[in-house]
C-alpha cells in the first residue's frame, strides 16, 4: 500500500509550511529517514526525512507553495501501486502510476485546480490575468515564482522610486511577518521593565566560567535569566498559561523557548523542556546545544514546540530596551537589555555597577500589571541576590 508524504506540523502554532527545495525526484529509489524535502515555517527552518521505504511515485507540489498542515505532497510505494494523482483540495483524484505521468491541460481552468491559495492570492492582490501567465511547475501547475515574475516584469516597466531597491522577502521572513502581525492582533500586548543590577550574577561567572569551560559548557549571561525566569514561572503559574475559548489554560509543563538570531534575517525559537528542573549547568549545556544547532539548521520538528514562556537577549547587539512580541499562543516575553556598567545610588553612596534592564511584554487579556511586576520583581531579586 502506498505512502503517503504529507505537510508535518512543525510548531504548536504552525498551521502551514513553505516547500523550500525537494532533495529527491519522482522514480528516485528513498530509504527511511532519507532527507526528502525542506520546509520553512515562521518557527523552523528543516529537513524533512522520509517515514518508509519505496520509490517516489508522485511530487504533487512545486517548490515555493505553500500547504496547510497535513496537506498531501506526494506519494511513496512500489511503481505499480494505486496513488491520488493532485493535492487534497476538497477533491480526490484516483489513477495508477502511469496514469499519474500522463500530461494535462494547461487551460486557465486545470490551472486554476492547481494553484495554490498562495498563488491565487497573489494573482487577485495584484490583479493579473491569470490567461497570461505561463505556468512552469509540474502539470503546468502557476508557481509563486511563476506569479512573481509577472510581477517584477510590471515594476520593471513602471518608473522605478529614486533610491529604492526592491527585495523579496524570503520564505521565513514571510512566515515571521505574518506570525509578528497575527500576535498583534491576538493579545492585549502591554510591557513592563525593571532595572537590575547584575553584580552577584557577573562575579559567580567570572568565578565559574573556566571550570564550566573544562566541561565544555560555555556558561552565558542568557543560562542565569534562562534558570530564574523557570524558577519564577513555577511560584507564578498565571505566567505559564495561554487563553483558549475565554478560559486560561495554565500549563504544568515550564518549557522555556529562546530566540537566536539567524544569520538569513531570521530567527527561531528552540525549547527548553522542564526548565524549572534543571540545573544552571544543564541549561546552560542544553542552550548552547540548541543555538548551534539552530544556526547549522539541524534542529528537530519537535524542539521548537511546546514551549510555554519565552526570552528574548536583545542586549547581545547593544539594545538596552526593548518591546517584544508575544510568541503566540503564550502569554509573556521577557526581554534582556545588555548588560552595562552605570553609576547607581546604594545607601546614599554612588557606586559603578554592571545594571540592565529587563522587560516583560504580557498578554492583558489573562493578567493585569499588578501580577506582571510581581513576577519581573521576582526575577529582579532572584537575580541580584544570587550566590
Amino acid at each position: 500500500m502506498p505512502t503517503k508524504i504529507t505537510m508535518p506540523k512543525l510548531g504548536e502554532s504552525v498551521v502551514e509550511g513553505t516547500i523550500n527545495k525537494w532533495l529527491v525526484q519522482e522514480g528516485d529509489q528513498v530509504r527511511q529517514y532519507d532527507p526528502i524535502l525542506e520546509i520553512t515555517t515562521d518557527k523552523v527552518d528543516a529537513e524533512i526525512p522520509c517515514s518508509t521505504n519505496g520509490i517516489i511515485l508522485k511530487l504533487l507540489v512545486s517548490e515555493g507553495d505553500t500547504v496547510q498542515v497535513g496537506g498531501l505532497l506526494g506519494w511513496i510505494g512500489e511503481p505499480d501501486e494505486v496513488i491520488e494523482t493532485k493535492p487534497n483540495d476538497g477533491s480526490t483524484v484516483s489513477g495508477s502510476t502511469k496514469s499519474a505521468y500522463s500530461s494535462h491541460s494547461t487551460s486557465p481552468a486545470t490551472q486554476e485546480i492547481y494553484m495554490s491559495p498562495v498563488v491565487k492570492k497573489m494573482i487577485s492582490e495584484n490583479n493579473l490575468d491569470i490567461t497570461q501567465i505561463k505556468g512552469t511547475g509540474r502539470e503546468g501547475r502557476i508557481t509563486k515564482k511563476d506569479v512573481q515574475t509577472i510581477i517584477n516584469t510590471k515594476d520593471d516597466n513602471a518608473t522605478p522610486e529614486p533610491s529604492a531597491t526592491e527585495q523579496a522577502m524570503t520564505p521565513m521572513r514571510k512566515a515571521i511577518a505574518q506570525h509578528m502581525v497575527h500576535s498583534i492582533h491576538t493579545s492585549a500586548h502591554v510591557t513592563t521593565v525593571f532595572e537590575v543590577d547584575m553584580t552577584n550574577v557577573t562575579n559567580h561567572r567570572k568565578i565559574n566560567k573556566a571550570s564550566y569551560a573544562n566541561d565544555n559548557i560555555n556558561l552565558t549571561y542568557t543560562a542565569y535569566f534562562l534558570y530564574v525566569s523557570a524558577s519564577t514561572l513555577s511560584s507564578h503559574k498565571a505566567m505559564n498559561s495561554t487563553l483558549v475559548n475565554d478560559k486560561v489554560l495554565i500549563k504544568d509543563d515550564i518549557n522555556v523557548g529562546f530566540a537566536v538570531s539567524l544569520e538569513e534575517d531570521g530567527l527561531i525559537v528552540p525549547v527548553i523542556r522542564n526548565a524549572d528542573k534543571k540545573t544552571l549547568s544543564k541549561l546552560a549545556y542544553e542552550l548552547n546545544d540548541l543555538a548551534t544547532r539552530a544556526r547549522n539548521h539541524e534542529l528537530q520538528p519537535d524542539e521548537v514546540q511546546y514551549g510555554t514562556f519565552t526570552i528574548t537577549n536583545h542586549g547581545v547587539f547593544g539594545s538596552v530596551v526593548a518591546t517584544a512580541i508575544i510568541n503566540q499562543p503564550q502569554c509573556a516575553i521577557m526581554g534582556i537589555g545588555a548588560i552595562q556598567k552605570r553609576v547607581v545610588v546604594i545607601e546614599d553612596i554612588m557606586e559603578i555597577r554592571p545594571m540592565a534592564y529587563i522587560s516583560l511584554t504580557f498578554d492583558h487579556r489573562i493578567i493585569d500589571g499588578a501580577y506582571a511586576d510581581k513576577f519581573l520583581k521576582k526575577v529582579k531579586n532572584e537575580l541580584e541576590q544570587w550566590a
